[in-house]
């Protein structure tokens, strides 16, 4: 089992409880595809480095997690549909 980190930027147009839901779908993936969530860091809003589909915030979350090397690539694709997800990123966790 690898650790992984996956940062997930939301759409900050987002109400609280449809922020949680992206969350919590993001998790459902990473247990679909045989991983155990560790931690989920939320950030809140922050301002984004650059605009994004005319957006200026958004919401940052980090969650932490061990799996098979192949389930990072999975997660991946379907985070990539996600339609409120603006950006995302999964990195192996070297610490």
């Amino acid at each position: 089992m690898n650790k992984y980190e996956l940062a997930i930027v939301v759409s900050a147009k987002l109400e609280d409880e449809e922020r949680a839901a992206v969350i919590e779908k993001v998790k459902e993936y990473i247990t679909r595809f045989g991983g155990t969530v560790t931690n989920v860091d939320e950030w809140g809003k922050k301002k984004l480095a650059y605009e994004i589909q005319k957006m200026k915030e958004a919401f940052y979350y980090f969650i932490k997690f061990e799996s098979e090397p192949t389930a990072p690539a999975e997660v991946e694709r379907h985070v990539r549909i996600m339609e409120n997800v603006i950006r995302f990123l999964c990195v192996k966790d070297e610490a």
